[in-house]
């Protein structure tokens, strides 16, 4: 069985049994917190010192009190914008945004003690996506200028934007040149395969290669560099302001503002931003954590409003889960939210060590992390991400980024859920006052049926209005049940709910249960994604692709069997390592046989799974073989053995891991593959010299046993048919060169 099966224990006893795993991983999360700190910091107004601050709050006091078990805590970049509109309408005075943020704390906290964190589900993901797009627009628009060495008095984002493109001729060669090395390095980063590179996170290498530029050039003192008869100036004002003693970067709030109506916007724009990427970010990494546990959302408000509190009186940033840090924390195998307080404590460690260091950042290097961050936030990628889901959802998005960029934040998250609300109407064909009775008076309800299977009807308008019902209709079934939720008579269910049904069915089947959706075989959608929203109009004939053709001809000249509707059952596929933190979305056009010789089943279908989250986020599509085994066999799992693979495998080890298992005889095979499981002697016993000769004159293919099943890819795109037809070739002779029968 899997290592992921036994759950770290919590509370001291967790921190002694996995302080090594949780300590390896801190050090990777601090080195991406250290620049992305500072970044946010400069971005938002205020001293480089508060944004580690923030950070340092966000490990050391926020785990004490939280309810995560992965996710790490510090300023976000999704709050930039918060607090930047917070300077403008106070007067431009950080004192009072400090006060305006210790308040928004004090609300959090009491949120989460009136257990209120479910409330955020009312707020539809498009619209959070349009929010979070506004803001990269706005990153972008300022941080751009830092990148480019230029400058704009524009009064509003649109403004500073085009004031981007006017500038272009006046800008500062060195600056540039720090910059576009810094987003090279962003981009290309995971293109990099080689371990001595990926070792130190991209954020950390925009520093790294801002360093020669800023001595060579010498930045510490002020002057002016002649090229092509045009000259340039340099100097300190280009680097970022450490103070000698970090202590007096310390500011204190006033709330002599509290009174006006500026200060409570601030407020809520704050914490409403702030609670909603709190509590979208926690859901996100509990869908990464190998382990399946879940998040307590409300104890999550209270610990991050606890730390916000802290924070704001101390001259620091407001705190949330942080979801790129988070996904480096999952990513580098931590197993516990002691992780968290030991990446703040490498920031205190940081800070009193490499203070000098600090003082020679360029302000260039972190807007080139920043115009990246904005960039991904509101890139073609989001919109085309949203049109996937359906052209309504690209409009939710697109709505709620024009308003918020010309009104506000808290604008543009009222006029999103409007548009939204008044598309819904539109599309159900109802009018307002039934709209809601539908919603609110819809007639859903749970049947227990004599088989012991729980019916959940829904009806009705299901939609982002509608999840806290459905939260609470949902609590009412045991865990381990078997689940059937019909949705053959809801007038329209929108992707809010969808998400909400799949992440239930991810946490119910988690817990031993089988929830199966049926009933939207007569809605139609604007696209074919799965959790597209959908609208009842009667049974529709559904297209068939080129692709879809000509596997179904070959399943029928080979006697297979091929479906291909999207099939919401891929908890087995949650049995492979290799989906422990990566999320499937789903599962179509499945090609399944017999290997009549082995006696072996085998199923290649589809899948589209997610690595990382939120900001994070990647999609991938790739076409999967699953071979279950006549007999158990050692779980293990084989891939291309990287040039620094060795010196990584030490670090494992010291982090409790387990590492490469060599085969000295065989060292063609032990050079070409990184095998490796945690049973090292029935492995040895199963690799048999037939077997790893097989393997040392084919391609290379990522093969994982679980035991009771084989999974074998080799590429992250949809398969050709003829490459299906090679990926099967390949399954079935491997199962010949396997030692099959002497496995009991």
């Amino acid at each position: 069985m899997s290592d992921y099966n036994n759950i770290p224990s919590k509370g001291l006893r967790g921190l002694k049994e996995n302080w090594r795993n949780d300590l390896s991983a801190a050090l990777s999360v601090s080195l991406v917190a250290l620049p992305l700190a500072l970044g946010i910091a400069v971005a938002s107004g205020v001293s480089p010192m508060s944004g580690i601050l923030s950070a340092i709050i966000g490990g050391v006091v926020t785990t004490f009190f939280r309810g995560s078990n992965l996710a790490i805590n510090g300023p976000a970049a999704g709050l930039i914008a918060a607090v930047l509109g917070g300077l403008v309408l106070l007067e431009g005075n950080i004192n009072y945004v400090l006060a305006a943020i210790v308040v928004s704390g004090a609300i959090q906290m009491l949120f989460g003690f009136l257990k209120m964190g479910r409330f955020a589900k009312l707020l539809p993901s498009s619209v959070l996506h349009g929010i979070l797009a506004a803001i990269g627009v706005i990153i972008f628009a300022k941080q751009a200028h830092y990148a480019l060495g230029t400058s704009s008095s524009a009064e509003t984002t649109i403004g500073t934007l085009a004031d981007v493109f006017y500038n272009l001729p006046n800008i500062n060669p060195f600056v540039f040149l720090i910059s576009l090395l810094g987003l090279l390095a962003l981009v290309f980063y995971k293109k990099i395969k080689y371990n001595f590179i990926r070792i130190i996170p991209a954020p950390m290498w925009v520093l790294l290669l801002a360093l020669p530029i800023v001595f060579g050039f010498d930045f510490f003192t002020e002057h002016t560099i002649t090229i092509f008869g045009f000259e340039y100036g340099v100097g300190p004002k280009l680097l970022i302001e450490i103070p000698t003693n970090p202590l007096d970067s310390i500011m204190h709030p006033d709330f002599s503002m509290i009174g006006t109506s500026a200060f409570w916007i601030t407020v809520l724009s704050i914490t409403m931003i702030g609670s909603v990427i709190t509590l979208a970010s926690a859901r996100a990494v509990d869908k990464l954590d190998p382990y399946k546990r879940t998040t307590n959302l409300n104890k999550d408000l209270i610990g991050v409003g606890l730390s916000t509190m802290v924070s704001g009186a101390l001259g620091g940033l407001p705190i949330t889960n942080v979801i790129v840090r988070s996904t480096v924390n999952v990513n580098s195998n931590a197993k516990t939210k002691w992780s968290n307080l030991y990446h703040g404590l490498f920031l205190i460690l940081f800070v009193l060590i490499l203070a000098p260091l600090l003082r020679s950042v360029p302000l260039a290097a972190l807007a080139a992390i920043l115009v990246h961050t904005g960039f991904k936030l509101a890139s073609p990628k989001v919109f085309k991400q949203a049109y996937d889901q359906g052209v309504e959802q690209l409009l939710f998005l697109s709505s709620t980024l024009v308003i918020t960029l010309f009104t506000g934040l808290l604008y543009g998250i009222i006029g999103g859920i409007l548009v939204t609300l008044i598309l819904q109407m539109l599309l159900a064909r109802v009018g307002v006052v039934r709209f809601f009775k539908m919603i609110y008076r819809s007639g859903s309800k749970v049947y227990l049926l004599e088989n012991g299977v729980y019916d959940v009807k829904l009806k009705g308008i299901s939609n982002f209005l509608y999840a806290l019902k459905l939260d609470t209709l949902l609590a009412e079934i045991p865990k381990g049940s078997m689940i059937r939720i019909d949705m053959s008579q809801t007038r329209l269910v929108d992707l809010s709910i969808m998400e909400n049904l799949i992440e239930f069915k991810r946490v119910h089947d988690n817990d031993g249960g089988d929830v199966k959706l049926i009933g939207l075989d007569n809605h139609v959608a604007s696209s074919s994604h799965n959790r597209a929203l959908k609208i009842l109009t009667g049974r529709i004939k559904k297209r068939i692709t080129k692709r879809q053709i000509r596997l179904q001809k070959m399943a029928i000249a080979n006697g297979w069997t091929f479906d291909r509707e999207v099939d919401w059952n891929t908890s087995y596929l949650r049995n492979f390592r290799f989906f422990d933190s990566r999320p499937i979305e789903m599962k179509s056009n499945s090609l399944q046989g017999i290997d009549i010789k082995n006696n072996a089943k085998w199923e290649i279908a589809d899948i589209v799974f997610d690595e990382g989250a939120l900001l994070a986020l990647e999609v991938y599509q790739t076409t999967v073989q699953i071979i279950r085994m006549p007999s158990s066999i050692p779980a293990f799992i084989i891939d291309k053995e990287g040039l620094f693979d060795k010196v990584f495998d030490r670090v494992k080890v010291f982090s409790g891991g387990k590492g490469d298992i060599n085969f000295k005889k065989y060292s063609g095979f032990s050079g070409k593959f990184h095998l490796s499981g945690n049973d090292e002697e029935a492995i040895r016993s199963f690799f048999s010299e037939d077997l790893i000769l097989f393997l040392e004159q084919n391609e290379i293919h990522h093969i994982e046993s679980n035991g009771e099943a084989l999974m074998i890819f080799k590429y992250l795109h949809k398969a050709r048919t003829d490459e299906v037809e090679n990926m099967l070739r390949f399954g079935l002779d491997l199962l010949k060169h396997m030692p099959l029968k002497s496995i009991v």
